[in-house]
């Protein structure tokens, strides 16, 4: 099953991890945060996108191979996820 996002297709039988955070800008670094810790700090931080990552290395190795779907809004990252949900359970 292939999920398309902008210039990417990805496999999601071979996705080991897929999470949702936001990017934030911190000390003129780009990190990768929760979701709540985003929001509990929103007065304090930077958002730059909220983003989807999907992981493609073994659980309980360093992740390397990794793809980050980028999102404007929440509400987009968030349909999205349903969009992946929905081609997951037609996929059993």
């Amino acid at each position: 099953m292939i999920y398309k996002h902008e210039e990417y297709e990805i496999d999601l039988a071979k996705v080991t991890r897929l999470y949702p955070a936001a990017l934030i800008s911190a000390g003129g670094e780009s990190a990768s945060v929760s979701l709540e810790w985003a929001q509990m700090k929103e007065d304090k931080i930077f958002l730059e996108a909220y983003v989807l990552i999907c992981d493609f290395d073994p659980v309980g190795e360093v992740p390397v191979n990794r793809i980050e779907l980028k999102f404007e809004t929440k509400e987009q990252l968030f349909l999205a996820m349903n969009d992946i949900s929905i081609l997951l359970k037609e996929e059993n």
